[in-house]
């Protein structure tokens, strides 16, 4: 199920996995391919990953499978995972007419993945392997500067959408934005770009799906930004793009930290003050403050 020692690495490359991490793989795919336990547990995490395939939104139950992995392998096994997957995932891709750019652009998130494990605990690893199952799956995709999922509306947001007047229902199919790191700033006109590629890429490979809104959950969209940025500011722009769902009264401070930094773990008094958000997420932090996931929507065609 694997790929030959030998193609390995380019595989690995094409993937955007880190040059350093490429020998470490490519040395640990002999522990799975020569132990025939290791290579059934690959295989029932692959039939997992591809179950209920057009049930939008469903999280593979990958968690269990991948705790019986050895413990030298924990790390590392789940990328083998996505390795094997990935023949079935590019001819779901093919059956679909995505153009191989989109796919390889938007398979290459698992490198990123990796990167950021890296950067948090100095070794290869994939941080959290229910993301990339999305990617493999194919739901969602990198287009441009965004990410776009496919989903459906949940009840709550449905019924917010629903009061600014919009025909919105629970199980209504909706698109996921999401912000990606290691890719540039945020300008205007990169995600202008990228709702543009985005209308045009699901009318043409979802025809039936049809949806009608942009959500997003991030801290990027917390509003107590705009005190700390200014107007103009990449990220301030990109919050008014949207409108708000709903607001959160639990603190989520670890996320920008995460995002900002690289590590949810850092000590807030740590926090280095070399650009204006890192200075914004700090200084909020030190002086009691919270930060919140922020809510937000806007209509597919008309933003």
């Amino acid at each position: 199920m694997l790929p030959d020692a030998d193609d390995l690495p380019d595989l690995l490359l094409d993937l955007a996995v880190p040059h350093e991490d490429i020998n470490e793989l490519v040395a640990l795919r002999r522990r799975v391919s020569g132990d025939p336990g290791m290579l059934r547990l690959l295989e029932a995490c692959v039939q997992e990953l591809f179950q209920d395939l057009d049930d939008v939104g469903r999280t593979p139950d990958l968690g269990g499978l991948l705790a019986s992995a050895p413990a030298e392998l924990t790390g590392a096994f789940p990328l083998y995972v996505f390795l094997a997957a990935l023949p079935r995932t590019l001819a779901h891709q093919r059956e679909r007419g995505i153009p191989a750019e989109i796919t390889r652009r938007t398979l290459a998130d698992l490198g990123r993945q990796i990167a950021v494990h890296r950067r948090r605990h100095g070794r290869a690893g994939l941080q959290s392997p229910r993301w990339p199952a999305r990617h493999f799956r194919g739901e969602l995709y990198q287009l441009g500067r965004l990410q776009f999922e496919r989903a459906r509306l949940g009840r709550r947001t449905a019924q917010a959408l629903a009061s600014h007047g919009t025909d919105a229902a629970p199980g209504d199919a909706c698109l996921l934005l999401h912000v990606p790191d290691f890719l540039g700033p945020l300008t205007p006109s990169a995600c202008d770009r990228s709702l543009a590629l985005a209308r045009a890429f699901f009318a043409r490979h979802f025809p039936e799906e049809r949806p009608e809104v942009v959500t997003c959950h991030s801290w990027l969209l917390d509003p107590q930004l705009t005190r700390y940025l200014p107007a103009d500011s990449h990220i301030v722009r990109f919050q008014s793009r949207f409108r708000t769902v709903r607001e959160d009264t639990e603190p989520a401070d670890t996320e920008p930290v995460q995002f900002v930094f690289g590590d949810p773990d850092l000590p807030v008094a740590e926090l280095p003050r070399r650009t204006s958000v890192e200075r914004a997420v700090g200084d909020h932090l030190r002086t009691g403050g919270h930060w919140y996931i922020g809510h937000g929507w806007f209509p597919l065609h008309t933003e």
